[in-house]
């Protein structure tokens, strides 16, 4: 099962409780062409090919262009991805999990790199900060289309 990069220098592991149905959690996630549309830090993205192990994804935040490979898919419960950007290698874990008529969405991201090195408090914070937006947006807009 792949996992973030624990001896990374950047971590951030951060959860919400999102009142929707887990199919509609889920289905937002995953709908990768869609970010742009609930996500506004998402400029645009595209996967290429079916949302399988192995496919990438293009995608574009904050003035950044990254492509991101699914290394983990269990559908309706984690999706694992990452690859390297500008420098930065990148781990993300997504879970979620049903608890009584709500879901919790586990985030949890690690960056590494010379970047990173060279910025570490920044970068920590730029990571969170987006994370917890990411968040928000998902909470907003599943809870909206109830």
């Amino acid at each position: 099962m792949p996992t973030i990069d624990e001896s990374a220098p950047v971590i951030v592991r951060l959860s919400t409780e999102i009142n929707a149905p887990l199919e509609r959690v889920w289905s937002l996630h995953t709908g990768i062409d869609n970010w742009p549309v609930w996500n506004p830090d998402i400029d645009q993205a595209r996967l290429q090919g079916p949302l399988t192990e192995g496919t990438s994804f293009t995608w574009r935040t904050h003035g950044m262009e990254i492509t991101s490979t699914v290394h983990e898919l269990v559908p309706g419960a984690r999706i694992v991805w990452g690859g390297p950007a500008h420098g930065i290698e990148g781990v993300h874990v997504w879970t979620f999990e049903q608890s009584g008529d709500r879901v919790v969405v586990r985030t949890e991201e690690s960056w590494s790199g010379a970047p990173v090195d060279a910025a570490t408090d920044q970068l920590a914070a730029a990571l969170r900060t987006s994370l917890e937006d990411w968040l928000t947006c998902l909470k907003n807009r599943a809870e909206k289309l109830s």
